[in-house]
Order: C-alpha cells, then sequence, then structure tokens
C-alpha cells in the first residue's frame, strides 16, 4: 500500500504517449501540479502531496517514459523541453480545464517546469511557481557566458565548482554506459545509496520502474542541455510568482546559480534548507508548508507576504518553542522568530507573561503564536506539554530551552535545596525538553534544531557562582553530547552563552546565606550593574537565529563572554586566578 494508492488515476493522450496522472484532493480547490525529476517517478511526492491533499486538488503524473507513462519512440528527439511544455499542457488541460494551475517542480521536473513559466504559450495557465533543485537551462547559460565573458578569480571559482557538482551531466551524454549501469548494478544499489548518502527514508519510493525510468531520463539531459546551454533564450523571464527553494547540502547545485534570478524573476520569494537534494522525501512537512503559504498568498493577491522579514527564507512557517518566554531572552527570541514568520509557543511559567509575549509575536508577524504555562523542572507537567503541542500544533523545528534562574553564594553557604532548586530548573528543564521534543524531531525524521542557553559562567568559573556556574557547564556539556548524537539525523543542537545580559534575572536571583533584607540589596546592586552594561537581550536573540542558520555548536555572545571563552581555550590558568576575585556585591 503506497501513498498514492487512495488517488484517483487517468490517462492523457499527447505528443504520441500517454502520461499516467494522479489525482488527490477535492477537484475544486485550487490545483497544484507536482513534476518529478530525474530519475524518479511520480511517486517522489507521494509525502508532499498527502500533505497537501486536504486543501488543495493535488495533481501528480509521471513525465513521458517515466513510471507509468509510456516512452516516445524513438527516444533521441523525443524528450525536448518543447514536447515536455506540451505535456504539461495537455496534463493541465485534463485536469484543470479554464483556470490556472500551481505548479512545482524537482530536479529535472523544476528544469522543465522553468520552460513551462516562461513561455509564451502557457501564460494564464500558470497561477505560481514553486521551484527547488533545477535551474532554468536558459539562466545557467547566460550564467556561464556572464563569467566566461567577464572573468574573475570569484567568477571561475564559481564555474569550477559547479563543474565538479555537474559530473554526473558528463556521464549522462555518453552513449549506452549510462542505461547499461541503470540497468545493471547502479538500479539495483540506487535505493541503498539513497538511504545512506541522502539519508531519504524506505517507503513507496523509489518504484521498482526505477531502471528504465533512469534509462529513459537520460534522453532529458541529451536532447535539451547542451543545445540550450550554447544558446540560451533572452526572453526567458518568469511570467508568475516565483518561489525559490534551495537546499544548502545540495551535492548537484551551486547557491550562487540563483544569485541574480531576480532579474528573470520579479515577483521571487527565497527559501533555504538545511537539507540536501531529495528534499520531497527528506522535508515533506517543510515543503508543504512553504507550497501550502505560497499558494494561499498568491491566490489571495498577495504573494510578497511569505517573503517578509530577514530570516523569512528560513524561518518561515517553521513551528518554534521557547521556554522562559515571558521575558528577557525568551521574549526577545520569540519576537524574533515571529518577525522571520515562524509559528511560536511562548512557554513560561507566569501564564500572563506568556500570553503576552504570544499576543506580541502574532503582532510583529507570526504566523500563528500560541502561549503555554509550565514549570520546565515538572517532569510530568513537561510530558503533557510534549503531546499537546504534537497533537494541536505539530512536531517543533525548532526547540530554544532558555527558562533558568539565578542563583550565587558560596559553595558552603548554597543548601541541598538551593542545589536542587537550581539545578531542576536550569539542568533538568533542558534535559526534559531535549528528550520530549527532540525525541519528537528524530522521530519525524526531518531535522531541527535545538538551542540550550548556557552561561559565560559554564566556562569561566567564579568563587561565588559555584550552583549557577555548575548547572550551565553541564547544559553545554548536554549541549555538545547531544550534537554529537543528533547530527547523523540533520538535528543541529547549539549552545548560546550569553554573557551579562540586561535582563531581570539579576532582580530575582537567589543569594545563598544572606537573609531576606541582604538578598533584597545584592539584587538590586547586581540589577544595577547589569543594567549600566545594557547589553540588550534582542543582541542574543539575534545571536540565536543566526546560530540556527549557521548551524553553530557553541555561541558565546556578549564581547565578555567571547573573551573568557577564548581564555578558557588558551590561557585557563588566567581565568583560574580571576575565578579566586571576591564580586563586589
Amino acid at each position: 500500500m503506497t501513498v498514492l494508492d487512495g488517488a484517483r488515476e487517468r490517462w492523457v493522450r499527447t505528443g504520441g504517449v500517454e502520461l499516467c496522472v494522479a489525482e488527490l484532493g477535492g477537484p475544486h480547490q485550487p490545483t497544484i501540479v507536482l513534476v518529478h525529476g530525474y530519475p524518479d517517478s511520480k511517486e517522489v511526492w507521494s509525502e508532499v502531496a498527502a500533505r497537501l491533499a486536504d486543501r488543495f486538488h493535488v495533481v501528480l503524473y509521471d513525465v513521458r517514459g517515466h513510471g507509468r507513462s509510456t516512452a516516445p519512440s524513438p527516444l533521441r528527439g523525443g524528450f525536448t523541453l518543447e514536447k515536455l511544455t506540451d505535456d504539461f499542457l495537455a496534463v493541465a488541460d485534463a485536469v484543470s480545464p479554464g483556470r490556472p494551475v500551481h505548479l512545482v517542480g524537482h530536479d529535472w521536473g523544476s528544469v522543465q517546469s522553468w520552460e513551462f513559466v516562461t513561455v509564451r504559450r502557457t501564460e494564464g495557465r500558470i497561477a505560481s511557481f514553486t521551484s527547488m533543485s533545477g535551474p532554468s537551462l536558459d539562466h545557467f547559460g547566460h550564467w556561464i557566458n556572464k563569467r566566461l565573458r567577464r572573468p574573475t578569480p570569484r567568477r571561475i571559482g564559481q564555474l569550477l565548482g559547479q563543474g565538479a557538482k555537474s559530473w554526473y551531466v558528463y556521464l549522462l551524454h555518453t552513449p549506452v554506459l549510462p542505461e547499461l549501469a541503470w540497468r545493471g548494478p547502479l538500479g539495483k544499489r540506487w535505493p541503498g545509496i539513497l538511504r545512506r548518502v541522502e539519508k531519504v527514508p524506505g517507503g513507496d519510493y523509489p518504484t521498482p520502474s526505477l531502471p528504465s525510468d533512469a534509462a529513459h531520463g537520460a534522453w532529458l539531459y541529451r536532447d535539451n542541455v547542451r543545445p540550450r546551454l550554447r544558446r540560451p533564450r533572452d526572453d526567458a523571464y518568469a511570467h508568475a510568482p516565483v518561489q525559490l527553494v534551495t537546499p544548502l547540502g545540495d551535492a548537484f547545485l551551486s547557491e550562487r546559480l540563483y544569485d541574480e534570478l531576480e532579474l528573470w524573476a520579479p515577483r521571487l520569494t527565497r527559501r533555504t534548507l538545511p537539507a540536501k537534494h531529495w528534499v520531497p522525501r527528506t522535508r515533506p512537512d517543510r515543503l508543504a508548508d512553504w507550497i501550502t503559504e505560497f499558494v494561499t498568498a498568491v491566490d489571495s493577491g498577495r504573494p510578497e507576504v511569505a517573503a517578509s522579514g530577514k530570516h523569512a527564507d528560513r524561518f518561515g512557517g517553521q513551528l518554534v518553542l521557547v521556554t522562559g518566554a515571558g521575558n528577557g531572552i525568551g521574549r526577545a527570541t520569540a519576537f524574533a522568530f515571529a518577525e522571520a514568520g515562524a509559528r511560536v509557543v511562548a512557554v513560561d511559567r507566569d501564564a500572563e507573561a506568556a500570553a503576552r509575549t504570544a499576543e506580541l509575536s502574532r503582532l510583529i508577524g507570526a504566523r500563528a503564536a500560541w502561549a503555554e504555562t509550565v514549570d520546565v523542572s515538572d517532569e510530568q507537567a513537561m510530558e503533557k506539554l510534549a503531546e499537546k503541542v504534537a497533537a494541536e500544533y505539530g512536531v517543533v523545528d525548532i526547540l530554544v530551552n532558555n527558562a533558568g534562574i539565578g542563583m550565587s553564594g558560596s559553595f558552603f553557604d548554597t543548601t541541598p535545596e538551593d542545589w536542587k532548586k537550581v539545578l531542576d530548573v536550569n539542568l533538568w528543564g533542558v534535559i526534559h525538553g531535549c528528550r520530549l521534543f527532540g525525541r519528537h524531531m528524530a522521530e519525524r525524521g526531518q531535522g531541527g534544531h535545538i538551542v540550550n542557553t548556557a552561561s559565560a559562567a559554564a566556562f569561566q568559573p567564579s568563587r561565588a557562582l559555584p550552583a549557577y556556574g555548575t548547572s550551565k557547564a553541564a547544559v553545554l556539556m548536554l549541549s555538545e553530547c547531544l550534537r554529537a548524537e543528533l547530527a547523523g539525523q540533520g538535528i543541529g543542537v547549539t549552545a548560546v552563552c550569553p554573557g551579562l545580559v540586561n535582563t531581570n534575572i539579576t532582580s530575582t536571583a537567589h543569594f545563598a546565606g544572606v537573609d531576606a533584607d541582604e538578598e533584597k540589596r545584592r539584587q538590586r546592586r547586581t540589577a544595577r550593574l547589569y543594567g549600566l552594561r545594557n547589553y540588550s537581550p534582542e543582541k542574543v536573540a539575534a545571536a540565536v537565529l543566526e546560530a540556527v542558520v549557521r548551524n553553530k555548536a557553541v555561541v558565546p555572545v556578549t564581547p565578555e563572554a567571547r573573551g573568557a571563552h577564548l581564555m578558557s581555550r588558551f590561557v585557563p590558568g588566567a581565568l583560574r586566578r580571576l575565578a579566586r576575585v571576591k564580586p563586589p556585591l
């Protein structure tokens, strides 16, 4: 049983071939046509299609010579972009007569879809186009020519880099060899290669037709690549809004290919993914969200709403959960993700503060925002929260374990109750978050990111912070260990070490070994010192987003935190001597 077994099926005749077309969802809903690449069949889209079918009329078809569609005879000359355009128009007329369709292409499906969206005879038939891992051959040809006409070291490096990535294109132009390889050992080993190299999960893909699909599909390259790169069209301008999804780990295509795409696609929305080439299989949730958002925006007449915010290309629509979001760094981080168009779950033990953060997040730009109340040190409460979030909002894409408390005082003044309190919140709260939400990420198998708020105290010893420093050092080591364990599953882990930041943690910190009046005095004095330093939580939030984008391991934020981190690596003895200094409190 495959995801497409419940689809309605029809056959469309065009240009001497019969195309196998599958449909999901209601025919009166907006139509999305998914076009597969090489060496795939329409089943590469099965996971994405299933996620879109509740809201759209989803159409998948096997490109001529692939899957259950028949192949042209002869093969040579049967796969030109002109004939592929004929096929698309025939499918569009059959499944959505009189109404434009939203086009989505991957790999060679995207290459041919660029032809569809830039030729005049398709104007009015395409409402939008989402492209991933497949450039226009015309744009590629002009990109090459520009670098050859005006070579610079940087441009030559780009040419050589893409030339190395395109090694398979040269092989596909050789006679007979690709067919023999695909119908022989390569066809048998391909599923295993995808699992090992691309981390593609098993299931209904690839299909048993893979060897013949790949053998026929070699003619996609032979019929089109050299002729079009030699004489690229000068009028290859997109006549519909375009959404570009760029997998940052694509082994076959350089990001630089799209540097000047706005010249050819004026209504362009850019997205980036920390993923490899086969994103329809490894990131179906993210693609379905972005396709839904883009199609809905286009149909509403506002395609630009999908591209607002500095990091909207990366975080738009993602589900971000932030603990300790009621104030300080947590609230600023929630706002930063909201501005980038994420969906935000603001978690705090203060229900009113969490609700306020969620409310403001929606005003700032979050696609959606919710408030949840929980004490992160309460294991059962965290388990219930994780279950509720997964059931009502979905699997968290980015987890920010930020909730924490401050504690100061000498070791012998710090009671066992003090130790338990600070470790329960600062360490066990992080452990609960990583264990519960991180497990959901891992089980989904589509990557994600965990950010744990540690502190400069994690690597900067202090006679005044034995409990607090110990809890944060443990968070740092936990993050490093978890990063190693989850790297193979596409889940990044970052430990953020802010340093002296102007938040209310100082005014609520506990000072061990002193009476209530003295504790209040020290809280006020510490708050004043941090206020004079005046390093804002917003700067830490910006560092958090940048850390996720770049998948950084350890991020000391303030200048003093960066300095202490360097000293801990190169002159740890100096830090130990500084730790003996009694703080002026």
